[in-house]
């Protein structure tokens, strides 16, 4: 009787399981499929694409990668329209950051510290790009954690928040160490003599700067992105942008500030209780389990981009001697910016779509076969539509950029015909490559069984500053040459 009861009461249990998921317009799960609401994020039943906040505008995601659809959708579906105001608003806000990074330079490249150790021209770049290597990788993450699914119980959102901003301190603190090593080493081999005190300058200036902004850019990316979810907008559209927007001029304005320091020694003591801090952020790191494999795995793809970064810096450096280059340091903040905030929107995006269509090492039929560069803006799935509007962006969005400039600084002349040709040439083609890469890089990384989130971003940004900046000196040259 016992045992004829227990088959009784599993018969119930799957027959109510089976109509409660009929009456919600799902497929019946098996019980071991089920995410328990109460087990740890650590069990074997939870994968990538279990829901982190459930929301109808995105649907529900049934764990081992199988997408359950709401309203016969897979994943977010957005009209162009939709996509259009979505990243318009943060993309114009980051673009007006890189325009304010921008003038700031323009004014601090006259300073004395900066006259007398040029190497910080040359840690600018690698500095700036950390809001690639770092912010906008964590806004990439944390936002296909939010549409695809990671957690289902607040100690684990906060586990998994808690562990990806210290895993970025950490990032931050020996980034901004290497940074300057690499600056220094540069300066080096150009002027063929190494002060010692500026070695010591740079690297307490860069610490104590990375550090301060990628802590203050964390936390703000954390609320942007669980605030986006909870009103019904797509993070990846707009978390990029928003981390974009806030980089450039904190991340200047406190280098700017602290390499004044009237009493260095101040400066050097708060470089040392950051590098002390250090095991701190190590242990809490280890509080998620993505965060613990990303402090082991992380670095190549940030410290390759900070070497890259660093050579658009040595065109910087090299910009601010030469008469003919005087505009690079103004716009060179502007063109790499926006670059990076739109390659890494689409990074975001097609990083998205991967996690929901197939798992990691296989790609969706429509990314099979040999790469052809019109795949990435002549198809007309969602990935296309999105990079058709990026690069439309691009020109319209550099206009208002490059008048926004002028009538801040109160130029009596406005900007000439040729100088607006060769700008936006030099800007489009930047944003057409970085948009090219982005379609095989992600791809390639899915592939190969890597992380997009975390691995693409970096590169692309860095990418991005190099292309900007190199393509910003021909420009100056150009206009030199038809002057």
């Amino acid at each position: 009787m016992g045992s004829l009861t227990e088959e009784k009461q599993k018969e119930c249990q799957l027959t109510s399981a089976h109509l409660s998921s009929g009456e919600n317009g799902h497929q019946c799960m098996p019980e071991t499929r089920r995410p328990n609401r109460t087990s740890s994020f650590s069990s074997k039943e939870f994968s990538e694409s279990d829901p982190l906040f459930h929301n109808e505008f995105y649907g529900t995601a049934l764990a081992s990668g199988t997408i359950s659809e709401i309203h016969g959708q897979e994943m977010p579906s957005e009209s162009v329209w939709a996509l259009v105001i979505q990243i318009s608003f943060p993309f114009l806000l980051a673009g007006f950051g890189t325009v304010l990074a921008g003038m700031l330079l323009d004014v601090v490249q006259h300073w004395d510290v900066f006259r007398n150790v040029t190497e910080i021209f040359i840690l600018v770049p690698p500095l700036l790009g950390l809001k690639g290597n770092l912010e906008m990788t964590l806004a990439s993450r944390l936002s296909t954690a939010v549409n695809v699914g990671r957690i289902n119980s607040s100690s684990e959102k906060w586990n998994l928040i808690i562990g990806n901003l210290a895993l970025k301190q950490v990032q931050a603190t020996v980034l901004g160490f290497l940074a300057a090593l690499v600056a220094s080493a540069l300066g080096w081999i150009l002027q063929e003599e190494l002060v010692v005190n500026h070695v010591a300058l740079l690297c307490c200036c860069s610490v104590v700067t990375a550090f301060t902004a990628s802590l203050l850019q964390g936390i703000v990316m954390v609320g942007v992105i669980v605030g986006s979810k909870k009103v019904g907008v797509n993070p990846d559209n707009i978390a990029t942008p928003i981390a974009a927007s806030l980089g450039d001029i904190i991340t200047l304005g406190l280098l700017a500030v602290i390499s004044q320091e009237p009493y260095p020694y101040i400066t050097y003591l708060v470089c040392v209780v950051f590098l002390c801090l250090m095991p701190m952020w190590v242990i809490l790191s280890f509080r998620h389990p993505e965060s613990q494999k990303l402090l082991f795995s992380s670095w190549e793809p940030v410290i390759t981009a900070m070497v890259i970064s660093s050579l658009g810096g040595l065109i910087l450096d090299r910009a601010i001697i030469d008469p003919k280059l005087e505009g690079v340091v103004l716009y060179s903040p502007v063109i790499n910016g926006v670059g990076g905030n739109l390659v890494s929107i689409q990074a975001s995006r097609i990083a998205t779509y991967l996690h929901f269509h197939c798992p990691p090492g296989e790609l969706p039929d429509d990314a099979k076969g040999c790469y052809c560069p019109c795949r990435s803006f002549c198809t007309t799935g969602p990935n296309g539509r999105s990079a058709q509007v990026l690069l439309t962006l691009a020109i319209p969005g550099h206009l208002v950029f490059i008048y926004t400039i002028y009538l801040i600084q109160g130029s009596p002349d406005p900007p000439t015909a040729v100088f607006i040709f060769f700008y936006l040439a030099a800007a489009f083609t930047q944003v057409f490559l970085l948009l090219g890469i982005v379609d095989v890089m992600v791809h390639c990384l899915w592939k190969c069984g890597r992380d997009p989130d975390s691995f693409s971003i970096p590169y692309l940004t860095a990418l991005g500053d190099l292309l900007g900046t190199g393509f910003l000196t021909l420009c100056f040259l150009l206009m030199s040459l038809v002057a």
